[in-house]
């Protein structure tokens, strides 16, 4: 249960969006739903093409056309409740600033035994969730989904930026990279002189065992930062920084739903969603996607 105070400050943010997956709000409310869905639509530190502070909102919106039984599964998720909180609004003093109203947000759910899910913005945001997280898992890892590695120690200027998100998140938790197939040679040396495990997009494409030893680098408690350019551009255009290559839809699922079965999923994010307008294939992916993630996460632990 939330105190009164808890349920001020997460009441105290901004826009109240629909509530995914077009559920009404009186059957979803935040002491009795399992799943909680945390928007921020932030995009302070993008070099590339911005817009991703719409991402949030996208998502929402396309998600009240998905189909809320799942197939694959044979059930319904959202039976567990979904509960969507306002907006978290941005801290204009800057991305360190921004990174301790992410922490500070996500902590309020230490030991509330719910599902978070921040909804981004930019991936740098991503930073205060592990560390909020890292306080009640001591044994987390972070599994991170993304075509960059984020491995700089600074990029404009900053250490709390889109390309710098791995770099701090190994001062909470250790990581696993998978998909990544763009990187500074910075990064290659970090990678190499940390002995950091990563699995390349063009290790992964070749679908012969890693699966298993990515699997093998993850603690029990595991932690999922996704960007979605870690897809195809091809079913993915919506994305800050596109690279050529990628997964596909089923590729992705797979990792997943693999981790899934063998680890406990005990959060995760969605990042860098950047609608492009006219162009709703993408949110609705983006969508079905965190509503796959919800179902893997709660219904598929220790399942075979």
């Amino acid at each position: 249960m939330f105190s009164p105070e808890e349920k001020r400050l997460l009441d105290s943010s901004l826009f109240l969006p629909n509530n995914f997956g077009g559920l009404p709000r009186e059957s979803s409310e935040l002491d009795t739903s399992r799943v909680v869905i945390l928007p921020i639509p932030y995009d302070q530190t993008v070099s590339y093409r911005a817009g991703t502070r719409e991402g949030p909102r996208a998502i929402i919106n396309a998600s009240a056309q998905i189909e809320l039984y799942d197939q694959e599964l044979d059930l319904e998720p959202y039976r567990v409740g979904i509960h969507t909180l306002k907006e978290l609004g941005p801290d204009m003093s800057g991305p360190e600033g921004m990174f301790k109203r992410v922490y500070d947000t996500v902590s309020l759910f230490n030991n509330k035994e719910k599902l978070l899910i921040m909804l981004g913005g930019e991936h740098s945001l991503s930073v205060g969730a592990v560390k909020a997280f890292a306080e009640e898992y001591k044994d987390l890892c972070v599994l991170q989904l993304d075509a960059h590695a984020d491995l700089r120690d600074t990029y404009c200027d900053t250490k709390y930026n889109h390309a710098t998100v791995m770099r701090r998140v190994l001062d909470y938790a250790s990581t696993v990279q998978v998909g990544i197939r763009s990187l500074s040679r910075e990064e290659i040396e970090f990678i190499e002189t940390r002995r950091l495990p990563v699995f390349f997009e063009k290790d992964v494409v070749k679908g012969e065992g890693w699966i298993e030893e990515m699997i093998s680098h993850l603690f029990q408690n595991v932690y999922i930062t996704l960007d979605l350019d870690v897809l195809n551009p091809g079913i993915m255009p919506s994305v800050g920084t596109p690279e050529p290559g990628g997964l596909g839809w089923h590729e992705l699922l797979n990792i997943i739903r693999n981790v899934a079965e063998n680890r406990n999923i005990v959060g995760f994010d969605v990042m860098e969603l950047c609608p492009i307008p006219g162009l709703i294939a993408p949110d609705f992916l983006a969508a079905k996607l965190v509503y796959k993630m919800i179902g893997y996460s709660l219904f598929l632990h220790g399942k075979d």
